[in-house]
């Protein structure tokens, strides 16, 4: 496959030296999505760096769901923020493991825990089960604060792509809940619009990864027969939100080169003309994710470094070096 013309440089060259696997959803059965998902379990992912702790709770209060608690090693003067983080994967695929390394490095350089979420997968468990999921590893959270060492003042939701999506509806329904109260969303290339009409949606029918047809699979397997229609509530999919003033300050960014880009620059002007303090950031020549496959390229880094330093400003602590 030839590479867009506007795809950065070191990345082009570095896959073409190393090409990306890709992930073909469209037409897949349920059974051939559970080989899939099986198949993924079984590839070792770097583990959690030197000096973050890690251990899974099931926690009886959220049964069946797991969650994976980081948190720094060793003692740390007064409890911690906490990011309560939802993992990629087109709400059909992933586990808390493959973020290990990610969310490594927001413990360890943006001073803060963690709390992983299992959520379960469509299309076994579609609406609202997975944003339900999420919304009570967040209580959970909240509720368990002291004996997790956590800061309940300074809680924040994020994810990653379809984790991304969760993280955006999880802050609508604490908004419209009552809490708990959030002091922030970090929403990477986050999945948002069902509808599938913007430009780039329709644009990406064969980007470096993530394109059209998978990301129409992981909406049918989340909503059935309501995907593209008129009922899909804005839980399901929050750029269906008519409302979203009274959200938790937000960073969104999204790569130039992928479906989710017009969805989620809309999204983060509408959270400021909503009156949510938001930084939108869009990523010139970088596809869906590229952070995460590359992360040891020029532009990844620069968006690692990002994503640090908001969450040390957004949770209370000071931009190393400021």
């Amino acid at each position: 496959m030839s590479h867009d013309p506007r795809l950065d440089p070191e990345m082009a060259a570095a896959m073409a030296a190393d090409p990306l696997p890709r992930t073909v959803l469209d037409g897949l059965t349920r059974e051939e999505l559970a080989a899939l998902r099986s198949a993924r379990a079984a590839t070792v992912f770097p583990p959690p760096a030197e000096g973050v702790r890690v251990t899974d709770h099931r926690p009886e209060g959220l049964a069946p769901v797991r969650v994976r608690f980081h948190r720094p090693v060793g003692a740390v003067p007064g409890p911690l923020p906490c990011l309560v983080w939802m993992h990629g994967g087109g709400m059909v695929l992933g586990t808390p493991e493959m973020d290990d390394a990610r969310i490594s490095a927001y413990v360890l350089e943006a001073g803060c825990a963690v709390v992983a979420v299992d959520y379960r997968l469509a299309p076994e468990h579609p609406y609202p089960v997975p944003v339900e999921d999420c919304y009570r590893a967040l209580r959970w959270a909240a509720e368990q604060a002291d004996a997790l060492g956590i800061d309940p003042e300074r809680l924040a939701v994020g994810g990653i792509s379809a984790g991304g999506g969760l993280a955006a509806a999880t802050a609508l329904l604490a908004r419209d809940r009552g809490g708990p109260h959030l002091a922030f969303q970090l929403l990477l290339c986050p999945m948002l619009d069902d509808r599938n009409t913007t430009a780039s949606s329709r644009e990406f029918t064969e980007p470096v990864t993530w394109p059209r047809a998978n990301n129409l699979y992981g909406w049918a397997a989340l909503l059935g027969p309501l995907a593209g229609g008129d009922e899909v509530p804005a839980y399901a999919a929050p750029a269906r939100a008519t409302d979203l003033s009274g959200l938790p300050p937000a960073y969104v960014d999204v790569g130039e080169l992928e479906v989710f880009r017009d969805e989620c620059a809309r999204y983060a002007l509408r959270l400021v003309a909503a009156g949510v303090s938001t930084e939108f950031h869009l990523w010139p020549g970088a596809f869906h994710g590229f952070d995460g496959v590359l992360p040891r390229l020029t532009l990844p880094r620069r968006a690692a470094a990002e994503q640090i330093a908001v969450l040390r400003r957004a949770l209370g602590n000071p931009v190393r070096g400021a």
